[in-house]
């Protein structure tokens, strides 16, 4: 029953045995017991995104096996005693709810509570005493909260907490060994951008089973990596430390006692390449290493260590062709992001051994051609993404060496002043398991009718931001029978009509916003099309209201025209003639949206 206006709701009949009731996105105003007696069956309930201020504390009297309830983006009410009498449930979430102040019984009767999501309310404090009776939590959210303080004894009862989020607040000051010594089993850490300048070497000191610990998008210039994390948290499996403006050089001892760390995430932070050699040779274990803008000029030569890295990414660093010839001894790696590197050649033996590989970015390189052979071993790469290299032909076969066929089903090779055949294929044989194709910035201005003759499992193409002109450019969308979602904004089409496309019948999306389209019937054709035969006029993205938001996305652009020169000056004359007063130029324009135009034009309609 999600989104239908629905603005009460009555006793439901005695003999229902629902379990699951699902009323997101309305209009009610309050939960009661009389509109939710006798549910005795009822385990889940979705009420958010409504307008709810209250909620009855008996609302679910009799429904004993409730188990979860979410009511996120809801203007609650403040509570003053207990918010709801339920004790099975385990899950509440209330994200969103406008909630400033927690009193202490507020989770009274919810005792049994094992995960609860209070993010971005405004809360500013939390005192002793609203969480004394969650002795069950395991999983507690409080991100967004604007919170300044947390009283030591905030968290005393919560020993059996496992998962703590109190990202995006502001805790310069707080006393982290003291609120976070009571949770002796906690396993996930994130205070992601919470202010933090400083963390004192005790303030995990009593978190000696944290596997997971976020401390990103904090200014921790002088944080003592070996004395806060290394001595420490010997269970440490992922440490997420991006954007920290680290300063000081890491000490080969940072993490000689981190054995079991999986992922770590420098990304963000001035590193030496001679520092990181040294304490990545401690870390054979690693999983994902990510070294993303750390001003690196070299790579540090220790990736021979690591026989089970499946991710890198060491893209947005002045390499200039150095050392990339490091990377030769990841075998197991599986993601490689190598972009915005300001590589101009890449060997054709960088990846001979990356045999498991399936995604590669090497984006923002001025390569201008790809080496011979340079993928022949990728025998199991499914996606490439290319953009912005200079490149005038996106893929040359030689690239796959003697293979004649491969698995990749994405290429995006967007910004590339690409070269089209007057006739042919733009893509070689090699590539024709491709479903994704990015085209999108490339000077495009025709596409021959076999432009995609290879590549005829498409089921998404991108060639926005292009300056294809007429409608013949699009025959070649004839050969893309699987064809689900194609964009083509931000090009110069001034007109369309739905024969183009006829032989695409799974389409789901069309974007055709920000081109010059003249006001005419093929417009309203299409309009129609979508209507009649694909039974959803939001297969035209841009073409109703509800794609548009609030806030400072709300004019965002959508489906228009523009009458020509002739049309126009009769409509001016035939306006002036009926209201037989002076007519102001501002208050009528020749441009219209579609929907506007398709109301108002005398075509001969479907």
């Amino acid at each position: 029953m999600n989104d239908n206006n629905i603005a009460n709701v009555g006793p439901f009949p005695s003999s229902i045995k629902l379990r699951r009731f699902q009323m997101a996105h309305n209009q009610l105003t309050e939960l009661t017991y009389e509109s939710f007696a006798g549910l005795t069956y009822l385990l889940d309930a979705d009420f958010s995104y409504n307008a709810i201020t209250r909620v009855d504390p008996e609302a679910f009297r009799d429904s004993p096996g409730l188990i979860t309830l979410e009511l996120q983006h809801n203007p609650l009410d403040e509570v003053e005693g207990h918010f709801l009498n339920c004790r099975t449930l385990l899950y509440l979430d209330l994200d969103s709810c406008g909630i400033r102040h927690l009193n202490t019984r507020f989770f009274h009767n919810t005792t049994n509570l094992n995960k609860l999501d209070l993010s971005h309310n405004p809360l500013q404090r939390i005192e002793p005493g609203p969480f004394d009776h969650l002795t069950n939590l395991e999983y507690l959210k409080l991100n967004g909260c604007n919170l300044t303080y947390i009283s030591p004894e905030a968290f005393s009862h919560l020993e059996n907490l496992r998962q703590l989020e109190i990202a995006e607040n502001e805790l310069k000051t707080l006393n982290w060994q003291s609120v976070l010594a009571p949770l002796v089993r906690l396993e996930h850490l994130d205070i992601r951008n919470t202010g933090i300048t400083n963390l004192p070497g005790d303030a995990f000191g009593r978190n000696l089973y944290l596997r997971q610990l976020v401390l990103a998008d904090n200014e921790l210039w002088h944080l003592d990596v070996e004395d806060t994390l290394g001595h420490n948290l010997h269970s440490l499996q992922s440490l997420d430390l991006s954007n920290c403006n680290l300063q000081d050089r890491l000490s080969e001892e940072a993490f000689t006692n981190a054995s079991k760390l999986r992922v770590l995430n420098l990304s963000g932070n001035p590193m030496f390449a001679s520092d990181l050699t040294a304490v990545l040779r401690h870390l054979p274990k690693l999983h994902k290493l990510s070294l993303s803008n750390c001003s690196l000029r070299r790579l540090p030569n220790a990736f021979d260590v690591f026989e089970h890295l499946e991710e890198l990414d060491i893209s947005h660093n002045p390499l200039s062709d150095a050392f990339v010839s490091l990377l030769n001894p990841l075998r197991s790696l599986e993601y490689l992001d190598m972009s915005y590197c300001g590589l101009g050649y890449v060997g054709n033996k960088t990846f001979a051994q990356m045999t498991s590989l399936k995604q590669l970015i090497l984006s923002g390189n001025e390569l201008h051609t790809l080496e011979e052979g340079l993928f022949a071993n990728l025998t199991r790469l499914e996606s490439l993404e290319l953009n912005n290299c200079d490149l005038k032909i996106p893929v040359d076969p030689k690239v796959f060496g003697d293979r004649q066929s491969t698995d990749i089903m994405e290429l995006r090779v967007s910004g590339n002043p690409l070269v089209v055949p007057n006739e042919g294929s733009l893509l070689p044989p090699h590539l024709s398991n491709l479903e994704i194709l990015d085209l999108s910035n490339c000077g495009i201005s025709h596409l021959n009718e076999d432009i995609f003759a290879t590549t005829n499992n498409l089921t998404q193409l991108n060639l926005s931001g292009n300056i294809i002109s007429g409608v013949e450019n699009l025959s070649s969308l004839k050969k893309l029978r699987a064809l689900e979602h194609v964009d083509l904004s931000n090009n110069n089409l001034r007109t369309i009509h739905p024969r183009v496309f006829k032989s695409n019948p799974h389409l789901l999306s069309i974007n055709l916003m920000g081109n010059p389209f003249v006001c005419n019937c093929s417009l309203a054709e299409t309009w129609d099309w979508a209507v009649q035969e694909k039974g959803d006029l939001h297969v035209l993205v841009g073409s109703q209201p509800a794609n548009f938001e609030t806030g400072s996305v709300k004019r965002r652009k959508n489906l228009s025209c523009a009458y020509d020169e002739q049309t126009y000056r009769n409509m001016i004359d035939e306006n002036q003639a009926a209201t037989k007063r002076k007519h102001y130029p501002s208050q009528f324009t020749p441009s219209r949206t579609w929907a506007k135009y398709v109301r108002e034009s005398n075509c001969n309609r479907l």
